[in-house]
């Protein structure tokens, strides 16, 4: 029979055992706990992957990096012409354009001053503004605005609007493309001025060919504006002809190219992404 010291001694050897036991026991809980618990991970890892996987597709723009420029918003144009206006009454012909000079500015190229004596009112004239962007064709009618067609005509003929650049696109509201300003600053002008021409049947939209001018009557010189969408405007601005359809094409993709409104004045126009500068003009008729 076992003493009693072999009994205490057996004893504490199964204790010992015991406690080995519950500690390992402990530990490959605690293990089997970690992996269950990387498993989830992987697992929830690998849903997220398959959803941002699935949702960019095979997208070149999915690689890019966070520092990367914001894509441009997507710009809405309608696709119908806005109907061209029509004088209620005809103007005489000829008539005569008063072109004064504008003391408030000096010239942004030197030029003469258009012949105001005996302008005809009769007939359109055809125009291709030559552009870094591509040809917009132009047709000027005397019969709307023979006064700003003739200053136009005038001022293509002497280079005046030979490497000036389009320095305003507007993209929302005022979907239009303003020209016309050797300085690019929407403060540039011939050193004239002359009458305004518009009146109240007109309305403004897309396919519509104007002239810019300030808040002062009569103030028109050599900035005119494309449009190309909407333009909700007051009857203020004379329209002296249209643009064609591969011009409006030109303008639809300088407009889906955006403008770059933090150059701009703070009314959401700016400089066009894409520049349109232009090389040349040629005037047939």
């Amino acid at each position: 029979m076992p003493t009693n010291q072999q009994r205490r001694e057996a004893a504490k050897r199964k204790l010992e055992r015991q406690i080995v036991h519950r500690a390992e026991r402990a530990k490959r809980r605690k293990i089997v706990g970690s992996v269950a618990v990387v498993g989830v991970v992987a697992i929830v890892a690998g849903a997220v992957w398959w959803i941002v996987s699935s949702s960019s597709g095979d997208d070149a723009a999915s690689d890019a990096s966070p520092s990367s420029a914001p894509p441009t918003p997507e710009v809405t144009i309608p696709t119908e012409r806005t109907p061209m206006p029509k004088r209620p009454t005809p103007l005489a012909n000829p008539v005569t354009c008063d072109y004064k000079d504008d003391a408030s500015k000096q010239a942004s190229k030197k030029v003469n001053k258009p012949e105001g004596a005996g302008v005809s009112s009769n007939g359109t004239v055809n125009v291709v503004l030559k552009s870094t962007a591509g040809d917009i064709p132009l047709t000027l009618d005397r019969g709307l605005a023979p006064c700003a067609v003739q200053s136009f005509i005038s001022l293509s003929q002497q280079g005046y609007f030979n490497d000036t650049k389009c320095h305003r696109l507007g993209t929302t509201g005022l979907q239009m493309l303003q020209c016309g300003d050797p300085e690019a600053s929407g403060m540039g002008g011939p050193g004239y001025t002359m009458p305004d021409e518009a009146f109240k049947e007109i309305k403004y939209g897309r396919g519509i060919l104007a002239m810019a001018k300030t808040q002062q009557p009569n103030s028109g010189g050599s900035q005119f504006f494309m449009v190309y969408g909407e333009a909700e405007l007051p009857a203020d601005y004379s329209v002296f002809g249209s643009i064609s359809d591969e011009g409006l094409k030109v303008l639809d993709k300088v407009a889906k190219a955006g403008a770059n409104a933090q150059a701009g004045n703070g009314d959401g126009t700016g400089p066009p992404n894409t520049e349109v500068k232009f090389t040349g003009v040629t005037v047939n008729g």
